[in-house]
Parts: C-alpha cells; structure tokens; sequence
C-alpha cells in the first residue's frame, strides 16, 4: 500500500497567530497517524516561486491523508490558520516503484 502525503507551502501573515492553528492542528494529525518529514527548515529555491515554509507530512495511505483533511478536527484548525497565513496544499499518493 503506497504512502499519502500532505505538501504545502506556507507564507505567515500573522506568526503569533499562527501558532494557535499549530496547536491545534496536532489533534487532526495525531488521530490520522501523521508524520512530520519536512518542517520548515532551510531550502534554496531553485526553479519556480517559493513561499517561506514547506511542509511534508506522511500518512499511512492516500485516503487517510484525505480523510484527515476532510475531517472536523483539521477543519477547526484551518479555520485558525485562515487570514493568518497564504497557504498551497495538495494531497497526493506516493510511489513505490
């Protein structure tokens, strides 16, 4: 069964506020079993358009990752994150060759 992961990118508008919808964003991700493989951290953008913060979260499969981000948890955090911050997001299914 091939992995699901979150990626996003993120530009802060507003980091104290920000952190409210980090807190609350560990409910989701605990309940569906994410993972954290990138967090923030250093990058060089090399071809395209960056936003200051990356992310990459794993999940045991694609429906899952579906699932968390559909779900009410993840739902009441993003309406935190909401004005807060410009953020892309896709869900996508991994590959095992």
């Amino acid at each position: 069964m091939t992995k699901g992961y979150w990626i996003a990118s993120v530009d802060v508008i507003d980091p104290e506020g920000y952190k409210e919808y980090i807190a609350a964003n560990a409910a989701a991700f605990q309940k569906y079993g994410a993972k954290f493989l990138v967090r923030g951290g250093r990058f060089e953008m090399t071809e395209g358009k960056a936003r200051s913060r990356n992310i990459v979260l794993e999940f045991k499969d694609y429906d899952t990752a579906l699932a968390c981000y559909r779900s009410p948890e993840y739902a009441a955090a993003k309406a935190l994150r909401d004005g807060r911050a410009d953020a892309t997001l896709i869900i996508i299914e991994g590959y095992d060759g």
